[in-house]
């Protein structure tokens, strides 16, 4: 009987060098064999005046996943395309976040984090909802109704400014207030952004000037192009697209293949969630804060751009009255606490897949711990230790097996020797040694295997929590998300894996012996592109597992 366990590494280095062959064949340009890939990166992006028009041909914003009865109704808009002249950009900012918003619908087309600093441009900050010829990513509101007599306001009416001011107190908020001039409806779009929020309140004020009884419905939609994020890595994948939030059935991730080839499968009607659209480290969601019923869509409506978003019903208004309605858009980073302050749910955009189970009390645990370290880098290694104390008892059962097999190693090889023509005599007499020494060929890898789940959580934790950015934690490391500029960690963590090969037993094929010095090598080749965080976790961990194996070998008299 062969060792389990080197059949299980086997897996896992037969499992490696598929996904460093998958990740080779995105970085070239082909189509991935696992992950589904976004949307391909267009030629050419839309241009800005078709960008900002997601709409229908009867003018009116595309509705997708609803039924067709439920499609809103209505004559052509009347007004023509707003000339580049008649459109102004204001700025709407405080000590985070600077947000930029033109008069064509008063349309969020800039969103600049002013405490995020861009590491591939020195001197800029990180800029996530742009407008140019490379990229483009906006955040769109207006008026749709049922009624072909009514004109409603969308996000392509010019509006015109009526006021702005910027916050001069804490609780206070910065303010900026547009309105149309239309007959009938009018309405008034008014942003509050709080000091140190990234979360900006719309408050819609919808006033009916006609002489009959409106019904208008508010949408709100996040529209972007298929596009990679810039800079994204080759040796790790993350997830970019819309996702969508509902009670009934939570977070929903959406594929941009998926709305292109229309296999959607999103709760399109709810009473309560949030739309977004989520890159790594990076969100964007519009929601309401009240319960109300809504109709959520995601919908492709240019040749690379993609929208996601939601309708939700105003009461009638009668002839000279006012109806108010808010809206909230968070747009910044997947900083956990300050989702799960926001919205139920919103934290879900730094996603972990089907370990969230496993990944959320990780981050809470790692949280905590450097609010008392106060560096994210030595939370890391005070983590780890803390995992590694309490699997002390598993993995010690784990590496006395290891041991037990070293030791009766030379027995077995010589055995084989002696038998090598006769393999069925092999095997049998391989079962009476483990039989007589009282060793289990899988109790090394049992209680490893147990741990595997953990450490992958914690893999996606350290991935995903954006706090890392540019954080330092010793020396030569200035950012914990980018890989190590000396490579020092990545072969401190190479040497550490041929240390820990060291330990283990032997395999008695001589060809099998050399495959598990090469496995290491091949690797941790991945771990030279991995951020600095990651591989201080398995530097770290590779390190405590090598002094405890070694203890354990040194306490049973098994040579290392």
């Amino acid at each position: 009987m062969n060792d389990i366990k080197r059949t299980v590494l086997w897996v896992i280095f037969g499992f490696s060098m598929v996904m460093l062959w998958d990740k080779w064949q995105v970085h070239n340009g082909n189509k991935p064999l696992f992950f589904p890939s976004n949307a391909p990166v267009a030629e050419k992006t839309a241009s800005t005046s078709d960008a900002t028009m997601p709409m229908s041909g009867n003018g009116l914003p595309q509705v997708a996943n609803a039924p067709a009865s439920s499609l809103i109704e209505g004559k052509e808009i009347a007004q023509s395309k707003a000339s580049e002249s008649q459109i102004q950009l204001y700025t709407l900012k405080n000590d985070v976040l600077e947000l930029t918003i033109s008069s064509e619908g008063a349309t969020i087309v800039k969103a600049k984090f002013l405490k995020q600093a861009d590491e591939k441009r020195s001197g800029n900050v990180v800029t996530l909802l742009d407008q140019n010829a490379t990229r483009v990513y906006l955040a769109q509101s207006g008026l749709i109704g049922a009624s072909p007599a009514n004109n409603y306001p969308n996000h392509k009416t010019v509006m015109q400014l009526v006021s702005q001011s910027e916050s001069t107190q804490a609780n206070e908020p910065s303010r900026i207030t547009f309105e149309t001039k239309e007959q009938g409806v009018k309405l008034t779009k008014s942003y509050a952004l709080y000091p140190g929020q990234y979360d900006v309140v719309l408050n819609n004020a919808i006033s009916n000037q006609s002489t009959q009884s409106v019904h208008p419905k508010l949408y709100v939609q996040i529209v972007r192009d298929g596009n990679k994020p810039d800079g994204e890595s080759s040796f790790y994948s993350t997830f970019t697209g819309p996702a969508v939030y509902t009670a009934e059935k939570k977070y929903e991730k959406v594929d941009f293949k998926d709305i292109e080839n229309n296999k959607l499968s999103i709760q399109d009607h709810s009473d309560a969630g949030y739309v977004a659209m989520v890159q790594h480290y990076y969100a964007s969601a519009w929601f309401f804060e009240d319960k109300r019923a809504r109709e959520i869509f995601a919908k492709k409506i240019d040749n690379n751009l993609y929208s996601v978003g939601m309708i939700s019903d105003v009461s009638d208004i009668a002839p000279g009255q006012e109806v108010q309605t808010q809206a909230h858009f968070y747009t910044g980073p997947q900083e956990e606490k300050r989702l799960e302050n926001l919205y139920p749910g919103l934290e879900l955009v730094k996603d972990y897949g089907w370990l969230t189970i496993l990944a959320k009390p990780l981050y809470w645990l790692l949280y905590e711990i450097n609010t008392y370290l106060g560096n994210w880098g030595w939370s890391i290694v005070a983590l780890v230790i803390l995992l590694k104390a309490a699997f002390f008892w598993l993995n010690a059962q784990a590496y006395k097996s290891m041991a037990k097999m070293k030791a009766i190693n030379p027995k077995i090889m010589e055995m084989r020797e002696r038998l090598k023509d006769k393999p069925q005599q092999i095997q049998m007499e391989m079962m009476r040694i483990y039989k007589e020494e009282k060793v289990n060929p899988m109790g090394g890898c049992l209680p490893i295997v147990v741990q595997i789940p953990v450490f992958i959580a914690l893999y996606w934790v350290l991935l995903s929590t954006v706090e890392m950015r540019n954080t330092p934690w010793v020396g030569w490391i200035h950012d914990l998300s980018a890989p190590d500029p000396f490579y020092i960690l990545p072969l401190l963590m190479t040497a550490s894996s041929l240390v820990q090969t060291m330990l283990n037993p032997t395999p008695p094929d001589p060809v099998q012996a050399k495959m598990m010095w090469i496995m290491p090598l091949a690797f941790s080749v991945m771990f030279f592109f991995f951020p600095s965080g990651l591989v201080l976790y398995w530097l770290t961990n590779n390190i405590l597992s090598i002094t405890q194996q070694w203890l354990i070998n040194k306490k049973l008299g098994v040579k290392s």
